[in-house]
């Protein structure tokens, strides 16, 4: 499953103005309304385009503080740990992983201190074995998917 030049540039021209109407994205793009309609319905079946939620800075919203927490889980407690870590807001993405530690976390927090109170709820369930915090200092690359898009949209990876 591969997106060709003009599903690239529908997904480009979603980031630059996702407020943007089927109308308008049409008339960016020179083509019928139908169209990118159509293209539109068969990247979102497709599983492509997941969501239109607003890209949000959580500094602007108060949680100043990013980390990365590593978690060594016992056997047979990941499904207790992850529900556990769903329950908790400030616990923003979590993936098992290879390598030293099963569980690797993003946390976000309002401060050091209530990035404390956070790793202490995480630790209330019964099965974490180990964690390993660090904090992220500043964002070097920030989250992108863009230059994925382009390169599948002009056939490929180079």
């Amino acid at each position: 499953m591969t997106i060709d030049g003009l599903d690239a540039h529908l997904i480009r021209a979603l980031a630059a103005t996702p407020r943007a109407g089927i109308m308008e994205l049409a008339r960016q793009l020179g083509v019928a309304r139908g169209t990118v309609q159509a293209r539109l319905d068969k990247l979102q079946t497709r599983g492509v385009i997941t969501g239109f939620d607003p890209d949000l800075d959580l500094g602007a919203l108060g949680y100043e503080v990013l980390a990365f927490v590593t978690l060594d889980i016992a056997q047979g407690r990941l499904d207790d740990v992850t529900t556990h870590l769903g329950e908790i807001p400030e616990v923003i993405e979590a993936h098992t992983m290879t390598g030293p530690g099963d569980l690797h976390c993003r946390l976000v927090a309002r401060s050091n201190q209530h990035l404390q109170e956070v790793i202490n709820r995480i630790l209330e369930v019964s099965g974490i074995e180990r964690t390993a915090t660090h904090i992220a200092l500043t964002e070097q690359v920030p989250f992108r998917v863009l230059p994925l898009v382009d390169q599948l949209g002009d056939g490929g990876p180079s």
